[in-house]
């Protein structure tokens, strides 16, 4: 009779493995002798544990926050999840701070790759457009290391999108209601920007430079009146509607497909779509120093109504084996924010309009950007590999067909106009419409690293000695 004992002992720390075998021999002959027992397991370099492994083994200072606690904290964007890092806060409008300094000291970057910002009045990308379903670690460098862009200050932010470690679909709904914002009556919005038109960003159509006037060089041009009715697709005019809750809604997947015996294929494909009604009130005042004195330049109060929508997708392709990771990223993200400002008051120092002036801005801000991403690695063998990535991103602002009007609640005659009356004088600037178009052609990002391993092998199998030679390129 043949006796055997094998005890297995397994645990998974950080993806390290151990096990342990115990054999009892009998006395038999033609016993089979066990060679040993192999154990396969895979670790998720996202966890909590493992990122403070790897900070805690890191040859450079950084902080990092993963998938696993983005997921506990219930953190919806990136920007929002930065802020949970020490010393990283945000103000409203003006993005990111990072110990006090502002936006335009910090610098993004995906997997590694540069990442310009779409917008002319900011450094980066609004973050908070950028949704966490596709992230899978946040690295936030606030020293300079030799793989970092040398364009900062405050801080350097790199964004992990998600790596296809295993099979999901989720889809995701949420709801908010701001007390102020929502279920308000006669919320101002422009022409055809409450409609699924307007839910797309597909709005902006409607807005664009009048097709009879070739180039942007301004001309002293005249339009007739049907040129006019023609080519200039939306007025003046706003639209009071009813301010519904903010929503947002989510869809992601990924799949995992077995490519030969140790080969996987990855898919993932995100969708998300959410939309936001915000109100404020308050004064915009403005002072002039003239020496010995200091005035009033404006005194306005101001009425701001902004309805902001924001679209992003990701397709990710990616191959893995032992030794080889390939991985291919689209990125695509679009803000379009549609703003009406009301103004009464007076301003440039015309105090006889203090009770009477009012002027009005309908803007709509509208930004998109593609990021195309290749990076890939590889193990040549126990002591060397490389790494290199390489990205090419296209990205638009504009506000087209940004319209002023300025007049007097007040007739000639010194009477009071009714709520919906405004006295208009043609001419002298009263009546504006300006276009504005930045559109970037061209932005590559590449990078290079080959990596050596020296001295001997520890307990924990890794060499004592590491060194990198990395080259990287941005235009």
């Amino acid at each position: 009779m043949k006796i055997y004992k094998l005890s297995i002992a397994v645990l998974f720390l950080s993806g390290s493995v151990f096990y342990a075998q115990e054999t009892a021999q009998d006395t038999i002959k033609k016993e089979k002798k066990i060679e040993g027992v192999i154990i396969q397991g895979s670790s998720n370099k996202k966890t909590e544990t493992a990122i403070l492994l790897d900070q805690k083994k890191a040859v450079i200072q950084k902080q990092a926050i993963g998938a696993e606690e983005i997921s506990r904290k219930g953190i919806s964007n990136v920007e929002q999840g930065l802020t949970k890092i020490t010393g990283i806060t945000t103000v409203d409008g003006r993005g990111l701070f990072v110990r006090g300094l502002e936006e335009r000291y910090n610098y993004l970057l995906i997997n590694g790759l540069g990442s310009p910002s779409n917008n002319p009045f900011q450094k980066i990308i609004a973050l908070k457009q950028f949704p966490t379903d596709v992230v899978g670690k946040l690295n936030i460098y606030k020293t300079f290391n030799s793989n970092l862009y040398g364009d900062f200050a405050g801080a350097t932010f790199d964004i992990e999108t998600l790596t296809m470690d295993r099979s999901f679909s989720k889809v995701e709904f949420s709801i908010g209601v701001n007390t102020i914002s929502n279920f308000k009556d006669n919320f101002f919005v422009s022409e055809n920007a409450d409609g699924m038109k307007g839910y797309l960003g597909l709005n902006s159509r409607d807005r664009r430079f009048p097709e009879n006037i070739d180039g942007v060089r301004p001309t002293n041009y005249r339009f007739t009146a049907n040129e006019s009715q023609q080519y200039f697709k939306d007025s003046f005019d706003v639209e009071g509607v009813k301010s519904m809750p903010n929503t947002s809604i989510g869809f992601t997947t990924a799949q995992k497909i077995k490519a030969g015996e140790n080969g996987n294929i990855g898919i993932l494909f995100s969708l998300n779509q959410s939309s936001e009604y915000s109100f404020r009130e308050g004064a915009k005042n403005q002072f002039l120093d003239l020496g010995q004195t200091i005035v009033l330049n404006n005194k306005l109060q101001r009425k701001s109504y902004n309805f902001e929508l924001e679209s992003s997708a990701l397709l990710g392709l990616g191959y893995k084996n032992k030794r080889t990771q390939v991985n291919l990223n689209a990125i695509y993200l679009q803000n379009a924010n549609n703003i009406i400002e009301d103004f009464f008051g007076y301003k440039n120092q015309q105090t006889q309009n203090e009770n009477i002036g009012f002027f009005r801005v309908n803007q709509l801000d509208i930004s998109k950007f593609l990021d195309l991403q290749l990076t890939a690695s590889h193990k040549i063998n126990d002591r060397h590999s490389v790494k290199a990535g390489a990205s090419y991103v296209l990205n638009n602002y504009q506000q087209p067909d940004r319209k002023i009007m300025e007049g007097s609640r007040q007739d000639s005659q010194g009477n009071m106009l009714n709520d919906d009356q405004l006295l208009i004088t043609y001419g002298g600037n009263n009546i504006i419409r300006q276009y504005l178009d930045v559109n970037s052609r061209f932005y590559g990002s590449a990078f290079g690293e080959y990596t050596v391993s020296l001295g001997d092998i520890g307990d924990k199998k890794d060499y004592s000695i590491e060194c990198w030679l990395q080259r990287v390129c941005r235009s």
